[in-house]
């Protein structure tokens, strides 16, 4: 399947008992940006957000479910501020945030980190403010 286009749903199925969680991070989403442009994968094991379909250059982060946890992955998390040290990961360009539980959504660093990933993409596609 690889990167195939598919549904939420079909990304929610890999990993039901995080189903919770998904549906959470996806509402949050869409509430601090409405004209989201949401891309399932679900080969890739994930649902990104962003500017456009392209999950290299449009999208500013993803969700994948795994069966403990799901990270939800920023893009390029690498040239983000992150005061609150939610990060995890060593690459060049994407850093994650491991969610094991619902609550972890309260914390304001995961809105926070998500409206910061999504005006670095739009300043970087140049997009309108």
């Amino acid at each position: 399947m690889g990167g195939a286009i598919g549904t939420f749903e079909q990304v929610v199925s890999l990993e039901p008992q995080h189903e919770t969680l998904l549906r959470a991070l996806r509402a949050l989403a869409f509430e601090l940006h409405p004209d989201v442009v949401e891309v399932a994968r679900p080969g890739d094991r994930a649902v990104s957000w962003g500017w456009g379909p392209k999950k290299m250059s449009e999208a500013y982060a993803c969700a994948l479910p795994y069966k403990d946890h799901v990270n939800l992955a920023f893009y390029r998390g690498a040239e983000l501020a992150d005061p609150a040290a939610k990060f995890r990961g060593t690459g060049k360009a994407m850093r994650h945030m491991p969610l094991i539980k619902l609550e972890q959504l309260n914390d304001p660093a995961v809105p926070e980190l998500l409206v910061a990933a999504r005006v670095e993409r739009q300043e970087a596609l140049r997009r309108p403010v």
